[in-house]
């Protein structure tokens, strides 16, 4: 038995709405899949990204709660450049500011509930 590949990452969220503003108007992600509803809103909202997905999950705010210091999700990108000017343009809280390292450029940002997300540029070999 083997682990094959990361399904998806999950993460928290505690407004839907607000939520889908940012990752579909500032990161530009296409929802591809939405589950469940209350209130008229959807509680399961997936975006696929190359071989991986990530779930955005309405939290009830007991057991499922936004996580600012915990798990991080990095998206790579075609334009580190562009997506660095976008996001600080925004307004989007800015964790860690863009770097370069040996392998690769990186920014860390958060989302509306101060989840993390990476934006990633690997480097050429």
């Amino acid at each position: 038995m083997k682990v094959l590949e990361i399904a998806f990452t999950g993460y928290c969220v505690t407004n839907m709405k607000r939520a889908r503003e940012f990752y579909e108007g500032v990161l530009g992600l296409e929802q591809c899949r939405m589950f469940g509803s209350t209130g008229g809103s959807f509680e399961w909202v997936e975006y696929d990204i190359g071989a991986g997905t990530l779930a955005l999950i309405l939290g009830d705010g007991k057991d499922w709660q936004p996580s600012p210091l915990g798990t991080a999700s990095a998206l790579e990108v075609d334009d580190f450049e562009a997506f660095v000017k976008k996001i600080k343009s925004s307004g989007v809280t800015v964790i860690f500011d863009a770097m370069e390292s040996p392998v690769c450029h990186v920014i860390t940002v958060a989302d509306p509930d101060g989840n993390r997300i990476m934006i990633h540029k690997r480097k050429q070999k």
